[in-house]
């Protein structure tokens, strides 16, 4: 009886929990663009453990929430189990094999200013390792990320050396090989342009 009263709240809170989620995990798939906010690039890495939990929420809210007479209970639970299921399972493929997440290498605030981070992360992909620059503009949680230069190690000259703040709006970057590309940062945070080498 008791578990009987508790079934539709808790078939609610369930929903609620998985909406919720299923929200987290769009918004980082979302979060890759340019100047996109580094509170939801944390959710990007995390999209596939977001995805499960919200099916395993959906699922246990159907399952509480309808009883086993409605027509509404198979229908549902089929669609979450045979679309959810494969898509997370693909996802997490994909993931394992192509998203390795960067480690970060260095964080340095601009000279004058607290509210602009250099941010230096390497991603270690199959073959090369990939140096790629940011820069991080404003304070959490609205602080946003804009890519400065990517590097692929797949060159011994190509290997990014040092990266550095020349000017509270400028940035140098040198190669292993002494290539030399600098870069200007504008006031809202945007570089005037994305350095790649070994590409």
């Amino acid at each position: 009886m008791t578990f009987t009263r508790y079934r539709r709240p808790s078939a609610i809170g369930l929903l609620t929990v998985g909406t919720a989620l299923a929200a987290a995990a769009m918004a980082g798939l979302m979060a890759g663009d340019e100047g996109g906010l580094v509170l939801l690039l944390g959710l990007h890495e995390h999209v596939v453990l977001l995805g499960w939990l919200a099916l395993a929420a959906l699922t246990g809210a159907v399952l509480l929430g309808l009883d086993r007479r409605s027509p509404l209970r198979l229908p549902l639970l089929t669609t979450l189990l045979v679309v959810g299921v494969p898509m997370l399972l693909l996802g997490g493929f994909v993931s394992a094999v192509f998203g390795e997440s960067g480690r970060e290498e260095k964080t340095e605030a601009a000279p004058g200013r607290s509210d602009r981070l250099l941010v230096v992360e390497t991603q270690f992909g199959w073959l090369d390792p990939i140096s790629c620059v940011y820069v991080h503009e404003g304070s959490r949680p609205l602080e946003r990320r804009w890519t400065v230069g990517c590097f692929n190690g797949d060159a011994e000259n190509n290997i990014l050396r040092e990266t550095v703040w020349t000017a509270p709006d400028r940035i140098r970057m040198t190669t292993a090989g002494g290539e030399v590309h600098e870069v200007t940062v504008a006031p809202g945070g945007r570089p005037d342009r994305t350095v790649n080498v070994g590409w």
